[in-house]
């Protein structure tokens, strides 16, 4: 009897083991120091941004990332809150944001930039914006080390209000 109590006792945690790493959607390792490309948009709204800070994507320079790059259940906790930025290029322009937000349809490669944001890259009547590059940096500027773990994800188009 003590060897098969031994036997079903291991299952439940053999299963757990196998199953916690695959639940939910896969992760992947942020590509940090690594240009991308993917395009963009912007966003107005005003309140508390997904790291908890209070924001006003009307007036402030910001980004929202990809739902897909956050890996905390509480997005408060996350990585991206701790002093991460994205350098975005477009056309011979580069601005350096913090992450302030989360955009939950966005795609891994698509950033929903503040308003102000946006505007140092493109007009704003423009709307969605392909053929970005961007990184993820230190909010300095300067390149982030070791990766950052995240998720892969969705889509959307043009600007808009969340």
């Amino acid at each position: 009897m003590g060897k098969q109590l031994r036997l079903w006792a291991g299952i439940p945690l053999a299963a757990i083991a196998l199953t916690a790493p695959t639940a939910g959607t896969a992760s992947a390792a942020i590509p940090v120091n690594k240009p991308m490309a993917g395009s963009m948009t912007y966003y107005t709204d005003a309140g508390h941004g997904a790291c908890g800070t209070l924001i006003d994507a009307s007036s402030e320079t910001l980004v929202a990332v990809s739902h897909t790059w956050w890996t905390s259940a509480n997005p408060k906790n996350d990585p991206l809150c701790r002093g991460v930025s994205v350098k975005v290029t477009y056309q011979g322009k580069t601005i350096t944001v913090p992450v302030k937000d989360k955009c939950p349809s966005c795609d891994a490669g698509h950033m929903d930039l503040s308003q102000p944001a946006f505007g140092k890259l493109a007009p704003l009547g423009t709307g969605v914006i392909n053929g970005i590059t961007w990184q993820f940096v230190n909010a300095d500027g300067k390149a982030l080390g070791p990766a950052i773990s995240g998720t892969a994800g969705s889509d959307r188009t043009g600007a808009r209000s969340r």
